[in-house]
């Protein structure tokens, strides 16, 4: 799939809170992702550890252009809103590819042609600050959401002990998970978008999801 940025087209003072329209007009995008065949597998316990493997592989390609792009946008009064270093996951995905494939890791992994498309959309968000935050709430609420399911039930599948290979999913500095998602919705809510610019960024969040979904149906396709 090739996706082009499209200009973005103006928020209304009196309309609901911003997060939760996005929440709305993304919820079918989501659930998409989440029953999706390949997680379903995962969710289940169903799913061969070197499919678990795979996803991680793919996060990690995603994730080290989100972080780039998110610290070249840190001045950004937009996108700087949402730069957060203790959610950083690159660090934590090295971790948990050394452990399930070993030291020479980076030499096993590669990115699909459904993530390299994920990663170059990531990667036009540099030029489109509200894009860029469409596609961090996309990850990183999730990850700090249904992602701690997926920990406890990738640990116990695969017998990962001491977070070893679920890494990605601790965020012990974070404190209060349930606390750090409310002020998350908080800084949404509080950002001062124009009418067009809300909807790009709207729209950009169920692209998102459509991308991530179809980096999931490729993993399906091979492992589930």
């Amino acid at each position: 799939m090739s996706a082009t940025v499209e200009a973005p087209t103006t928020a209304d003072p009196t309309a609901e809170p911003f997060s939760a329209r996005l929440k709305a007009a993304t919820w079918n995008d989501h659930a998409a992702a989440e029953h999706h065949g390949f997680t379903k597998a995962l969710t289940e316990g169903e799913l061969p550890l070197d499919g678990y493997t795979a996803m991680v592989a793919q996060h990690y390609f995603a994730y080290v252009a989100l972080e780039r792009v998110g610290r070249e946008l840190v001045g950004d009064p937009v996108a700087g809103r949402f730069h957060y270093p203790e959610l950083e996951r690159v660090p934590a995905l090295e971790t948990d590819l050394a452990h399930l494939l070993g030291a020479d890791w980076r030499d096993r992994v590669a990115p699909t042609p459904a993530t390299r498309t994920y990663v170059a959309r990531i990667e036009q968000m540099a030029d489109h600050p509200a894009g860029f935050v469409a596609h961090h709430y996309t990850r990183y609420l999730g990850d700090v959401s249904g992602g701690q399911f997926i920990r406890r039930i990738a640990a116990g599948a695969y017998g990962l002990t001491d977070d070893a290979g679920v890494a990605f999913y601790v965020f012990d500095s974070l404190g209060s998970l349930p606390r750090f998602r409310t002020g998350y919705r908080e800084r949404l809510d509080s950002l001062d978008l124009d009418e067009r610019t809300a909807d790009f960024l709207v729209r950009e969040t169920r692209l998102a999801y459509q991308l991530n979904t179809e980096v999931l149906a490729d993993l399906g396709r091979r492992y589930a």
